[in-house]
């Protein structure tokens, strides 16, 4: 008995000890298994870098705000852009292949946003490279690469420019431009997108340490229409390690009228800059990012998985732009870039709480496409606008046409109106709400007073919709449409009071007689038609937050308790459970939600970085939607935080047990710091 109580007592301490090591900022993985690997991607919020299992290869890159119409439903796609950061290495002649990279690790520094990958080659080298999407430089990257030698060897390395096979009439450049101090070599591609309509374009360059008179001579290869090269040789005497970089930019004529020019001059910007100070601006801008963050006390590899989550979402967006992120962010062409309710209802309330001038961009990109949602609404026969299910960069509608979610899943617009009034929450700017906020709370007020059908007195019902949980399609009064509907016309109203506009009477009107409808045993009814069937998200617990239609504590237990019993183990996606977390918590069961915090997404994760997949057992990472529902369960959940009209206050939530504390810093405008024990 008690060698039983030793050998539970040291496996306690062997546990704890691996707990307690677990690296809150960094992510390693020392087995790089190809078949089973799902990549890390580095992104700026404007240019993403996809992570390969190859020496020296990137698996993709991805522009935001660049789309073409080709592929999947005829409507605009995501496009690949030139992989303007594959290289080669050759070690006395023989190139360097995943066969021959001993004892390979590679590992993502969250604070800084880095992608190292290490190896040995045999007994010759040891080499090292480390690249970035710099945040300083929207445009821009970098890879910085180190090669220490264990004998006398001879290096060639190689920058390999390659167009993406969906892009046409590739034309490839070479420049070298020569200064009194240093030689710019510049390899530069650019390419039709597929109807023609973009033209996309990439240049890059390396950097060396060596002075001008010393620098290796780069020579130009071209391979064909699609791929051409710049090399270099040097031999490195054992014990010496070599460095150098590879800058580059890719932009496109949906971000500059002069993409081929503009690519040059940020590269030919990023050789004169340096590397130092490349990483050093870089370095910096993310320190101001993670202000913003994140604590907790007593589970260090939750801390590790809600900073990872935190680092997505930071690197798909941008401060300053009109862009707004897809499903898969910028990890690559998953759901072909658009833009769903994913935004407004998931991702965006965390960051607006923890960023709100990256979320302004957010707001921003649905302002600009009001015409586009009013054009919407009149196709319809409707008032006002009615924003698309899927929206990439007109604004137009651009769900495929099998798919019913474009007609149908109107409460995409009350999700909208609802975001635009959340950022005026959060920042109090009247003065944003009076030029931008109130013209896409009046218009998406509008919509819902002529969607509703008014069937007599106290029945203005919200017919032949698609449900918030999808799997309820051409249904009557769905709970979440008809509840958010109503939010945006009283938010609509309070917004127009608060600017002495007088608001139209009809909009509370409508407001108050639109039905939340209940089933016998007193649990909110997802749907006029629905008796008990499974779900695929938690469309009534939405009710309780973030709509705030639902508040009596009794009513809350009891809609948990019915839908979650109701969600099937597989083909759901992780933000049911983010929000059965942020309730329980809500309610002071902090183990019920720790139960749901990690059913939200420990089924979901995918080797050898733990990226998030959509549903458990997916293949399809990074899914940003569910990374902003769990941050929410975190926040607005086991963080108290809740965003009312005079902005952010704090809860009485419960903690996890195991949880010591949570500390939330760099909050809303006056970044204030809340504290949970």
């Amino acid at each position: 008995m008690i060698q039983k109580k030793c050998l539970v007592f040291i496996l306690f301490l062997l546990l704890s000890v691996s707990l307690t090591a677990q690296d809150p900022w960094t992510i390693t993985a020392s087995k790089i298994d190809p078949s089973k690997y799902y990549g890390i991607t580095v992104a700026n919020g404007m240019i993403g870098i996809v992570s390969s299992p190859e020496p020296f290869k990137v698996k993709e890159v991805v522009l935001a705000g660049a789309y073409d119409l080709y592929g999947r439903g005829r409507v605009s796609n995501f496009l690949k852009s030139f992989n303007l950061l594959n290289m080669y290495l050759e070690v006395d002649g023989k190139r360097i292949g995943s066969a021959d990279a001993g004892n390979m690790q590679q590992q993502l520094e969250m604070h800084h946003a880095s992608f190292t990958t290490s190896f040995n080659y045999g007994d010759k080298a040891a080499v090292s490279y480390t690249y970035y999407s710099l945040r300083q430089l929207p445009f821009t990257v970098l890879m910085d690469v180190t090669i220490t030698a264990k004998k006398d060897i001879t290096i060639t390395s190689a920058s390999v420019m390659e167009a993406p096979d969906a892009l046409k009439e590739v034309q490839n450049y070479y420049n070298e431009i020569d200064r009194p101090h240093v030689i710019i070599s510049l390899l530069t591609s650019t390419a039709k997108s597929p109807t023609g309509k973009l033209l996309m374009c990439a240049s890059n360059t390396f950097l060396f340490n060596e002075k001008h008179g010393e620098e290796p001579r780069v020579i130009h290869e071209m391979w064909d229409n699609n791929m051409h090269l710049m090399k270099f040789t040097k031999k490195i005497k054992a014990g010496e390690s070599y460095h150098f970089s590879v800058a580059g930019s890719s932009i496109t004529s949906a971000h500059h009228d002069d993409p081929l020019n503009e690519a040059e001059r940020m590269t030919i910007t990023a050789r004169l800059e340096g590397r130092e100070r490349l990483i050093q601006f870089h370095n910096k801008a993310w320190d101001e990012i993670w202000k913003s963050d994140i604590i907790i006390d007593g589970d260090p590899q939750a801390q590790q998985d809600v900073h990872s989550m935190m680092y997505y979402l930071y690197s798909f967006v941008r401060e300053g732009t009109s862009l707004s992120p897809s499903p898969m962010g910028l990890s690559g062409l998953g759901y072909n870039g658009h833009v769903f309710w994913d935004t407004e209802v998931w991702m965006y309330p965390a960051i607006l709480v923890l960023h709100p001038e990256m979320a302004k961009s957010l707001v921003e990109y649905r302002f600009q496409r009001l015409g586009a949602a009013k054009q919407n609404a009149f196709n319809h026969g409707y008032k006002g606008a009615m924003f698309p299910w899927e929206s990439a960069e007109t604004g137009v509608e651009e769900t495929p046409v099998w798919a019913l979610s474009g007609p149908f899943e109107h409460h995409i617009t009350a999700c909208v109106g609802i975001a635009a009034w959340n950022y005026y929450c959060v920042t109090q700017d009247k003065d944003w709400l009076r030029e931008k906020g109130y013209p896409i709370l009046k218009e998406t007020a509008m919509f819902w007073a002529s969607r509703v059908e008014r069937n007599g007195p106290g029945k203005f019902e919200i017919k032949n919709v698609v449900a918030a949980d999808e799997w309820a399609e051409n249904i009557d009064n769905d709970a979440f449409t008809n509840a958010a509907a109503k939010a945006v016309l009283q938010h609509a109203t309070e917004a127009a009071n608060l600017l002495g506009i007088k608001p139209d009477a009809d909009w509370m009107n409508v407001a108050n007689n639109i039905p939340i409808l209940k089933m016998a045993n007193g649990v909110t009814r997802e749907h006029g038609s629905y008796n008990g069937e499974g779900i695929k998200q938690g469309d009534v617990n939405l009710l309780a937050y973030p709509l705030k239609e639902i508040t009596d504590v009794k009513q809350i237990r009891k809609d948990l308790e019915y839908y979650e019993s109701r969600v099937p183990n597989e083909g759901t996606p992780a933000m049911t459970q983010a929000i059965f977390t942020l309730l329980y918590s809500r309610l002071g069961d902090g183990a019920k939600a720790y139960r749901f915090f990690q059913d939200a997404y420990l089924p979901n994760l995918n080797p050898p970085f733990r990226v998030i997949a959509e549903t458990k057992g997916g293949i399809n990472p990074y899914f940003a939607t569910g990374a902003g529902g769990i941050l929410q369960s975190v926040l607005m959940g086991f963080g108290g935080l809740e965003i009312t009209s005079k902005g952010i206050i704090q809860i009485k939530t419960a903690l996890p047990p195991n949880w010591k504390s949570l500390t939330l810093t760099g909050i809303g405008v006056d970044k204030k710091t809340f504290i949970n024990k």
